[in-house]
């Protein structure tokens, strides 16, 4: 005997309730993503904690990791902050390893501008990343309000910023094209843009790898930046590009050879050829290239 179909019902109530007419609504309560509330870790018994923590434990991990080479450190010699530090990207080692390189007048004075929908899309995560780096989130999509004003009031407080406007890490190692929300603050806060080239992060961690393999770095800070008279913030950001690629160009070649090219127009970009993956990854030399130091790590 065939026994009938069993027909599941539909479950009570089929669709949302409707808001009765007249009634008001609470107020949503937002507490994660650009609403995500970072003051407190400005508050100076957190700032003493984390300061310690960098100086105690982020910056000699940093440096038996990175083992890091830092060039450039007497052109901010005469730079009086509050400034912001822009610089390419390629790993999440990258915002702990430009941190312990600053000079410590600017170190314990830096927020982070991080992205709201990856280091603040839970509460946990944006209380970690917060109190350990003074990260505040900041969207990298879309022109966000909310988050320049943040940052704008950051500025006005005597605050240093941090900037990767890529808008994040290069998933080939080479460099995506600037955003405008840095040269945009400074123009409209009358700051100075520090140009800041990371070279040897991604052999450590590079996105989407598997596991950390210690290597060297280097860190090549440029010569402070500021708008030209009538230069827009558009303009702006794309001299701050050719800027960091001066800068990879030193890193590699040399000083001099780095000038020679940029007065001449012929600095190597930084983007890469147009070509397929495969053939981007083969001249960015990554799989032929290693150091001696670079180990699996941790190992097994």
């Amino acid at each position: 005997m065939k026994l009938p179909r069993l027909v599941p019902r539909p479950r009570f109530p089929i669709s949302a309730p409707s808001w009765p007419g007249g009634v008001p609504r609470r107020p949503q309560v937002r507490d994660t993503g650009v609403d995500y509330d970072t003051a407190w870790a400005r508050r100076y018994g957190v700032r003493l904690a984390r300061a310690a923590v960098i100086d105690g434990v982020t910056r000699p991990l940093v440096h038996a990791l990175a083992a890091p080479t830092v060039d450039g450190l007497d052109r901010l010699e005469s730079l009086v902050g509050p400034a912001i530090f822009v610089a390419n990207h390629a790993s999440h080692v990258d915002t702990p390893l430009i941190l312990v390189s600053l000079p410590e007048r600017f170190r314990h004075r830096c927020a982070v501008a991080a992205a709201a929908d990856y280091f603040f899309d839970t509460r946990w995560k944006g209380a970690v990343n917060a109190l350990s780096i003074n990260a505040f989130p900041f969207e990298r999509n879309r022109p966000s309000p909310r988050s320049t004003r943040l940052a704008g009031d950051l500025l006005i407080g005597g605050w240093n910023l941090l900037i990767f406007p890529e808008g994040g890490r290069s998933p080939d190692g080479w460099a995506h094209p600037h955003g405008a929300g840095a040269a945009y603050l400074a123009v409209r806060h009358g700051v100075a843009i520090v140009p800041i080239h990371i070279e040897g992060t991604r052999r450590i961690l590079k996105k989407g790898g598997r596991g950390i393999r210690p290597s060297t770095t280097s860190v090549t800070i440029g010569q402070p930046l500021g708008p030209d008279t009538g230069e827009g913030a558009r303009d702006f950001a794309t001299r701050i590009e050719r800027c960091i690629a001066v800068l990879a160009d030193e890193q590699a070649n040399g000083f001099w050879v780095a000038r020679q090219r940029a007065a001449a127009g012929t600095t190597p970009s930084m983007t890469g050829p147009d070509a397929s993956g495969w053939r981007r990854t083969w001249v960015l030399g990554e799989g032929r290239r290693r150091t001696d130091r670079e180990r699996r790590w941790p190992p097994g």
